[in-house]
């Protein structure tokens, strides 16, 4: 399986790179930065990405997510310092196929590398009994939710306000026309007819916030 490994912190990955060749691994590449990351998974196409949350130039959730996003075929598995559930979960929502801590032994990081190739999901324990926990229905909406940019989950949010086009476009300082766009992209992920509808979709599986001062949409 081909690897890639995304971390700033040089020891740990030359760590994690040295462990996985001797266990037949292919590393592709180490790179430090989300810009390189994905860079080097567009040229190199990796099976599996050991992607660091907290990079130097980007946050390492959304690198993940525009990932999964352009290159389907490559798994995201975040590996960090951070044991925090509620980054796990966020994880988890986006679609990333494991989440590992640096403070496990480098022995679990190895077997959890090949639970993901198998095509096993690998999140901490309290996670994956949420998940397990979910409906068919919010299982969707989880995967619906990962397939928009960071860009059309605010356009989304503000449609689900009733927040008009042009008020859209100076909310987030962008043309009636890149506002237009964004909603055509929207309505294609979801499968959606029309404004209304992919804001009731948004609100009923919770895929954007809904503010108490929310004007309402539907």
């Amino acid at each position: 399986m081909k690897v890639l490994i995304v971390d700033d912190h040089q020891l740990f990955a030359e760590a994690v790179r040295a462990a996985l060749i001797m266990k037949g691994f292919d590393v592709v590449g180490v790179v430090t930065t989300g810009t390189q990351a994905f860079t080097v998974t567009r040229e190199l196409r990796p099976e599996l990405v050991l992607l660091d949350i907290a990079l130097p130039d980007q946050d390492g959730l959304e690198v993940g997510q525009r990932i999964l996003r352009d290159f389907p075929e490559t798994k995201v598995v975040a590996v960090t310092a951070m044991s925090d559930p509620q980054v796990a979960r966020e994880a988890a929502r986006i679609g990333f196929h494991g989440y590992l801590t640096k403070h496990a032994p480098i022995a679990e990081l190895l077997r959890s590398v090949r639970a993901v190739g198998e095509g096993e999901v690998v999140m901490p324990p309290r996670v994956s009994r949420e998940q397990a926990q979910l409906s068919r229905q919010e299982r969707q909406a989880l995967v619906l939710g990962s397939r928009l940019t960071f860009r059309e989950r605010q356009v989304l949010s503000l449609l689900v306000r009733g927040t008009n086009g042009q008020e859209i476009a100076d909310e987030l300082t962008m043309s009636s026309k890149t506002v237009r766009s964004h909603v055509h992209s929207i309505l294609n992920k979801f499968g959606a007819h029309s404004r209304l509808e992919a804001a009731a979709l948004a609100v009923r599986y919770g895929i954007v916030e809904v503010s108490s001062k929310s004007r309402p949409a539907l």
